[in-house]
C-alpha cells in the first residue's frame, strides 16, 4: 500500500498502514465507467453551479503582485485576473516554475530540490479482443526481487532489468468499459523518476515489449496476438502533461516529515490567495486522498468567504 501512494515501503511512515486497515474494513470502491466517469460527474457539477471551463489553455505562470495571487498567465501570454487562484498541479512544480523567486521566502528552489520525491510510473494501457475471465479487477504481479528492486528505484535511481507490476482489469467489475467479448487493462510499473538518467524515447518501446512478454508468458497467455490497441505513459509524460516535478507519479514521497501537516499546505505560505489541491498537498496521494483534499479546500474557501463577507 505505501508503494501505491509513492513511497518506499522500507522508508514510509507506519501511518500508511491505515490504508491496509481501511481497505479490509470498508472495501475498495470503483466508479462505474472508471475514473473518467468521476471526472465527468465533477465537470457536470461545475457547469451546474455556473463555473466557466476553459480547456486546452495551459497556464504558464501565476501572476503575483503585492504578495498576492492576482490571476494566471496562459502560454499565449494572455492574463486572466482572479481574486484567488487554486492550483491542482504539483506544488513543487508550481513554486519552482510558475512563481518567481522573489515571491518565495519559504519554498525556495533549494528547499524544493532537497525534498524527497516519489518514484515515476510507466503505465501501459491496452485492450484485447478476448476476455480473461480468470483475471481479477486488481492483481499484483511480483517479479523475482523485492527489496533490491525498490533500492534500484528509490536509492540507486536506475531502471532495473526486472520489475513488479500492478495489473488493473476494470472490465472484471464494469464490462461496459470494453466492447462485448473484449477486455480493457492498464498495467503500472514503478520506475525511477526523472532524476534518473533514462532516455524514455528509446527505452519506452523496449520496456513496453518486456512487460507484454512477461504478461503473455504468465497471467495473460496469448495477449500479444489478441491486442487491439496499446499506448503508454512514462515519467516524461507526467512532467509534460501533469506539471509533475521530476515526472513523479505521486509528488513528494510520503515520508513522515512529508506527510500530514508536513506536506504542502492547502493554503500557500508564500503567496496570499493561492490555494493547492491534489496529490501533492494535504492529505496526500491516491484517489481518496485527492478527493479528500478537494473537500478540505471546499471548507477552507467557505471559511475565507465568511471572513471577507
Amino acid at each position: 500500500q505505501p508503494l501505491l501512494v509513492g513511497g518506499n515501503p522500507f522508508d514510509t511512515t507506519s501511518i500508511y498502514a491505515l490504508i491496509h486497515y481501511l481497505e479490509r474494513e470498508w472495501g475498495i470502491h470503483f466508479p462505474m465507467g472508471g475514473t473518467g466517469a468521476l471526472v465527468a460527474a465533477l465537470t457536470r457539477l461545475m457547469v451546474e453551479v455556473g463555473i466557466e471551463l476553459k480547456m486546452g489553455e495551459p497556464v504558464e505562470a501565476i501572476h503575483v503582485a503585492g504578495g498576492r495571487a492576482r490571476g494566471v498567465k496562459l502560454d499565449n501570454n494572455r492574463l486572466i485576473p482572479a481574486d484567488l487562484v487554486v492550483a491542482n498541479a504539483d506544488p513543487p512544480y508550481v513554486y519552482r516554475h510558475m512563481i518567481p523567486k522573489k515571491h518565495r521566502r519559504k519554498w525556495t528552489d533549494q528547499r524544493i530540490e532537497r525534498l524527497q520525491y516519489s518514484m515515476g510510473l510507466f503505465v501501459l494501457y491496452f485492450g484485447t479482443r478476448k476476455r480473461y475471465e480468470d483475471v481479477a479487477h486488481h492483481t499484483i504481479w511480483m517479479g523475482p526481487r523485492y527489496r533490491g528492486l525498490l533500492d534500484d528505484i528509490f536509492r540507486r535511481q536506475r531502471l532495473a532489468d526486472d520489475f513488479s507490476l500492478y495489473l488493473h482489469r476494470p472490465t472484471a467489475t464494469d464490462p461496459s468499459m470494453a466492447p462485448d467479448g473484449c477486455d480493457s487493462f492498464y498495467v503500472l510499473s514503478p520506475v525511477p523518476n526523472l532524476q534518473a538518467d533514462v532516455d524514455w524515447s528509446t527505452t519506452g518501446p523496449r520496456y513496453r515489449d518486456r512487460i507484454l512478454d512477461a504478461l503473455d508468458g504468465t497471467i495473460l497467455p496469448n495477449v500479444r496476438e489478441n491486442l487491439v490497441h496499446a499506448f503508454y505513459m512514462t515519467p516524461v509524460d507526467f512532467s509534460a502533461r501533469y506539471f509533475s516535478h521530476w515526472g513523479t507519479g505521486f509528488s513528494i514521497a510520503p515520508l513522515f516529515r512529508q506527510s500530514a501537516y508536513f506536506r504542502f499546505h492547502n493554503i500557500s505560505e508564500d503567496v496570499a490567495n493561492l490555494f493547492f489541491v491534489g496529490a501533492g498537498t494535504h492529505p496526500g496521494a491516491g484517489v481518496p486522498g485527492v478527493l479528500t483534499s478537494a473537500k478540505v479546500l471546499d471548507r477552507l474557501l467557505a471559511e475565507r468567504t465568511e471572513r471577507t463577507a
